[in-house]
């Protein structure tokens, strides 16, 4: 429930600066515990970067991170159970040279989930059940581009196969192999690490799109253990996205908060252990303070504390007068000439997302966007979907500066939340830089302020306890 504060000198036991999922996913976990709790946001709404803007009916990201249905935090964190995921199906597809390669066939033996996730609510008219009780559209024919087309221009040559077949090998590999002695292999950069394992040819035209869309590293500089990581999720769950956009997230636990926990419009100008001091809202006193802002913002309130590099990203919505696909699958460039690194028909993986008979396109530039952003962005798009995008109109265009934390090595995805007793921060740069960290370092955050104040957490039944 969310509020506008106009004024203050409110008492509670804890403030949270920052309604993002991680200071959203803290008081949560707080309030279920019998914590009095205040969350402070700045802007407009909840979400921080995971917001999803409603522009004449469509559901616009401004930078709509990419799920897997194996992410084990989406399921363990209390007020998510009403998440619905919509799948990538059948996949990914890396454009290559022309060519098409399905990156979900490198995978045929790796289960697509891990287990039964709780909380999933129906499914579209005619659909099938998937993961999260997320619908897997009929295929439908039709559109300048389709599945089956893509599949039958992929490569039959000898080397290719055998390409193939060492990528299957490795991603079902990293499927089956326990988190834990992933994260006891050697720290190098991610290229490093996977050239080591294979081909470079594989390593440039497969693997460094699909990093690029999980993490947001074109150039493959992450530590290597968190790249395995993310391949892990990636072979152990579909690729999803929330039905409604990312800002579901932030909605969904938002709602579940007591009444007149969130307040919006508050800028705060000052943090320490007892109190937080506002722009134009007073002073509000507490007994312990949660920073949940972004990298940036951390730091200018709590000086000393490191600022990471950041992955800048841009995405564009565009809607169409025809789909140029009736699939919902994940395109991904190898060129990294680019500029579109990922693109795909939202629409068509998930109809919340647009207005009945309507078509939107979502589409993520990585790095600094190039000089007349869109138009080099709908040329690079009329190839990929082999269609002209010339009647295509521009949505909306975002562009995020600080939108992903680097993880170069060594990265620790552990730092401490708990900078002295009554004052601790959280957020996806004090983990690892996805939603799955976020939520993650919300929840250390939270057991450290009750362990703080000698409260009990409740007990959580989640699908990895059973």
């Amino acid at each position: 429930m969310l509020s506008t504060a106009r004024h203050s000198d409110v008492v509670t036991d804890v403030v949270v600066v920052g309604a993002g999922i991680a200071g959203l996913a803290a008081a949560h976990r707080l309030t279920s515990a019998g914590i009095g709790v205040t969350v402070l946001e700045a802007g407009p709404r909840v979400g921080g970067r995971m917001t999803t803007d409603d522009v004449d009916g469509f559901r616009l990201d401004r930078v709509g991170p990419l799920l897997t249905a194996s992410y084990a935090e989406l399921c363990r964190t209390p007020g998510l159970g009403g998440l619905t995921l919509r799948p990538f199906a059948p996949g990914a597809l890396v454009h290559s040279d022309g060519r098409y390669v399905r990156v979900g066939e490198a995978f045929p033996h790796a289960p697509w989930r891990v287990g039964v996730a709780r909380g999933a609510r129906g499914t579209a008219r005619g659909a099938a059940q998937g993961p999260w009780g997320s619908p897997h559209p009929p295929r439908r024919a039709g559109g300048a581009f389709t599945v089956a087309r893509a599949l039958a221009s992929a490569p039959r040559h000898p080397a290719a196969s055998l390409d193939q077949a060492r990528l299957s090998a490795s991603l079902a590999r990293l499927a089956a192999t326990p988190a834990q002695r992933l994260l006891t292999r050697q720290e190098r950069a991610a290229r490093e690490a996977l050239t080591a394992r294979l081909p470079a040819r594989t390593v440039q035209g497969v693997l460094r799109p699909l990093v690029a869309a999980l993490l947001g590293d074109p150039d493959l500089a992450t530590s290597s253990r968190w790249t395995d990581l993310a391949l892990r999720a990636f072979a152990r769950g579909r690729l999803c996205a929330p039905e409604g956009g990312s800002g579901a997230l932030s909605d969904l636990l938002a709602a579940t908060l007591p009444p007149g926990t969130v307040r919006t419009g508050v800028r705060v100008t000052d943090v320490a252990v007892d109190r937080v001091v506002t722009a134009e809202h007073g002073v509000f006193r507490c007994r312990s303070v949660v920073l949940a802002t972004g990298a940036r913002t951390a730091a200018e309130l709590l000086p000393g504390l490191r600022t990471p590099a950041f992955h800048p990203v841009t995405v564009l919505h565009h809607t169409a007068p025809a789909a140029p696909t009736a699939d919902p699958v994940l395109l991904l460039e190898s060129d990294p000439g680019g500029p579109v690194a990922h693109t795909a028909v939202m629409s068509a993986v998930d109809p919340t997302r647009a207005p009945a008979g309507r078509v939107l396109v979502t589409s993520t530039v990585l790095g600094a966007p190039p000089d007349d952003t869109d138009r080099r962005v709908r040329k690079h798009l009329a190839t990929l979907y082999g269609t002209s995008t010339d009647e295509w109109e521009l949505l909306a265009l975002h562009h995020t500066p600080d939108a992903i934390p680097a993880m170069p090595p060594p990265h620790d995805p552990r730092r401490p939340v708990r900078l002295l007793a009554g004052l601790y921060v959280c957020g996806d740069h004090r983990d690892t830089s996805t939603p799955q960290g976020a939520l993650s370092s919300g929840r250390r955050a939270a057991q450290a302020v009750l362990g703080d104040l000698g409260v009990r957490a409740r007990e959580e039944s989640t699908p990895e306890a059973a």
